[in-house]
């Protein structure tokens, strides 16, 4: 009898039906399908019945766990829902706050390109997004739970000795040791050792897109710089077709990206309390929001040289002629079946009546080959392998990216002989500033490491003096040091961008005869509005007026907006900062001054804005001049 009631005991603790219930408040935002769209043949009725069967899986596997769950369609969550409950698992997508941008250059290209914006960036509530959401949903806040690829299958892999795997809700894991997935050995020049011929995996779901084709796919992000920030960890990989560590489970601040995509029906029991787990686990995020922003998912990190390394080479040319061999022997397979499908009489596919138009194209020479990889330093090196291996090893503690996959040597980090990312480059910098050695140089660094900007010496002391034992330096997160801390405006990632936005616009040279040069612009803002810029430059020894005490004659500079209908300010105009002139209150602007104004509203058409300024240097004042400028929204 007692041996009964012992085994009673062990099923009890060991049964997570059984087990005793969270108190958070779960929120579950449904409106996914278990299948992808294609599986429905454009059945909406049939979409819609999976949706809702899905939902109700979640809605049943969360109540075993938690005392409150609650479950909404995508298409009514707001925000606010989240700061009603503890946890948020999204399994939909919402209505958009704020809509995508895409803007064009005389050409057609596009020249910026946003997602629509799901969250705002101050939203700091514990979320689990489901599949690709952790991209979709994510991408506008910068999270680092990127679209790598939905490739993502049935088992996991790699698994980290994490708290998801131990509780509250008792879990024992089953591993068995499967064969490595094949993309696996495609990447191996990704991996720090030899990649093995098995691994332990971990099954998360009792189906997947390869045994059974349609059913959703998971997504995996990049793992390339996941960690180098204190809000981000990695949890789990998975089966799929990129690298080993890809991240299949991983959290960035407040959000969980769990990668996997089947719903509790199709998961096995281990999974489902892992979940409930991963949501327990999130709840402790609450207040503990993003800090690394990584906004250009496409962004190079220092794992890229081992590609760049990896793809001059003999090796990886002769790979990739295998690779295109294979694909024409296969191709001209689908050929032969699609002419006799024809010949038959049967109606033929899009995608079989494209096959039947398919030519081998002429393979690349190597030296074509190794040029479209090493586009940047191809006239340097040509095909010398070695050559391209000496540099990029020479040189790795100096690259920095900009761009998509883009990478390039800082020539100043270089002359001082202090990797990038090492914080001691910040503080050379500002002491180049101070000394007076190269204040250019310092400048350039400055600017290009970090997200503030002072306009002295002592303003940058100040401010490395005080955070330097903070500091951390993210490659994902925009190749620049940050502050490890959420204390609104430290890390100000809209700031910089503006700041950089405003640089591109290029006023005209100046001279003794033309001392002021005016040009104007407009650019995007990640709150979806946008702003009028007008920049002045002046010449070297002259100077405008900002402000006029009662004792001075002088003029001071004034701009005036005037909007099309449509289009409204969102607050003042933003005024540059000034400097003392006289004692008695006259302050003055020099070298370089911007004013702007943000509007909101989508309104186009001709905004004007009506400027007035009087230039003067030590010995003269010029008349007041008044221009009127067009702006083209």
């Amino acid at each position: 009898m007692q041996r009964i009631i012992f085994l009673y005991v062990i099923l009890l603790l060991a049964s997570p039906a059984l087990a005793r219930k969270s108190d958070l408040r779960v929120l579950y935002v449904g409106g996914s399908t278990e299948w992808d769209k294609e599986h429905f043949r454009g059945d909406t009725a049939a979409m819609h019945a999976s949706a809702r069967a899905r939902a109700a899986a979640f809605e049943t596997m969360l109540k075993e766990y938690f005392n409150t769950v609650t479950v909404v369609r995508a298409a009514d969550y707001t925000q606010a829902l989240s700061y009603q409950h503890d946890v948020t698992v999204m399994d939909g997508t919402p209505p958009p706050t704020l809509p995508g941008v895409r803007e064009h250059d005389a050409a057609g290209n596009v020249t910026k390109f946003l997602q629509p914006g799901y969250f705002t960036e101050d939203f700091d509530r514990p979320v689990v997004t489901i599949g690709e959401l952790g991209e979709k949903l994510g991408r506008r806040v910068g999270l680092k739970t990127d679209w790598y690829c939905l490739c993502l299958d049935a088992d996991a892999h790699h698994l980290r000795d994490h708290a998801i795997f131990r509780g509250p809700f008792p879990v024992t894991l089953t591993t068995r040791v499967k064969a490595t997935p094949g993309a696996a050995f495609h990447y191996a020049y990704f991996a720090d050792g030899p990649i093995p011929d098995s691994i332990p995996t971990w099954q998360v779901q009792t189906k997947g897109y390869v045994s059974d084709p349609g059913f959703r796919v998971g997504m995996v992000a990049r793992p390339w710089g996941f960690e180098d920030s204190p809000d981000a960890e990695y949890i789990s990989s998975g089966v799929c077709a990129k690298t080993l560590d890809a991240v299949a489970i991983g959290r960035h601040g407040n959000f969980l990206h769990w990668g996997f995509a089947a719903s509790p029906a199709y998961m096995t029991g281990e999974a489902r309390a892992v979940f409930a787990n991963a949501i327990v686990y999130i709840a402790r995020f609450a207040g503990q929001g993003v800090i690394a922003r990584k906004y250009n998912d496409r962004v190079a990190t220092r794992a890229y040289l081992k590609e760049l390394k990896y793809l001059c080479t003999r090796e990886s040319y002769e790979e990739r002629l295998r690779s295109e061999e294979e694909f024409h022997r296969q191709m001209l397979e689908r050929q032969q079946k699609a002419r006799e499908a024809r010949d038959r009489g049967v109606t033929l596919t899009r995608d079989e009546t494209s096959v039947l138009n398919y030519k081998q194209a002429p393979p690349l020479t190597f030296e074509e080959y190794v040029k479209r990889y090493q586009r940047d330093y191809f006239h340097l090196f040509g095909t010398d392998t070695k050559a391209y291996h000496a540099f990029y090893d020479a040189n790795r503690d100096y690259f920095y990216a900009e761009g998509f996959y883009h990478i390039e040597v800082d020539e100043d980090a270089k002359s001082l002989g202090i990797p990038n990312n090492d914080r001691r480059l910040l503080d050379a910098a500002i002491r180049l500033w101070e000394t007076g050695a190269d204040i250019e140089k310092a400048r350039r660094l400055l600017a290009r490491y970090t997200l503030v900007d002072f306009d002295t010496a002592g303003e940058w002391r100040a401010w490395y003096e005080r955070y330097k034992e903070l500091l951390f330096f993210t490659e994902p997160g925009g190749w620049v040091f940050l502050i490890n801390s959420r204390e609104p405006g430290l890390n100000d990632y809209h700031a910089w961008e503006r700041r950089v936005a405003i640089a591109t616009i290029q006023t005209g040279e100046t001279n003794d005869l033309n001392p002021v040069q005016v040009t104007t612009g407009v650019i995007s803002l990640a709150n979806g509005n946008r702003e009028l810029v007008v920049k002045l430059r002046v010449h070297p020894g002259y100077h405008l007026y900002a402000s006029v005490s009662r004792d001075d004659p002088f003029i001071p500079t004034t701009v005036h907006f005037a909007l099309p209908p449509g289009a409204a300010p969102a607050g003042d105009t933003r005024l540059p900062a000034f400097r003392p002139f006289t004692g008695n209150g006259t302050t003055i602007y020099e070298d370089e001054i911007t004013f702007s104004l943000e509007i909101t509203g989508t309104g186009t058409g001709e905004a004007t804005c009506t400027l007035r300024y009087q230039c003067c240097d030590a010995h003269l004042c010029m008349p007041p001049v008044e221009k009127r400028l067009t702006i083209q929204l």
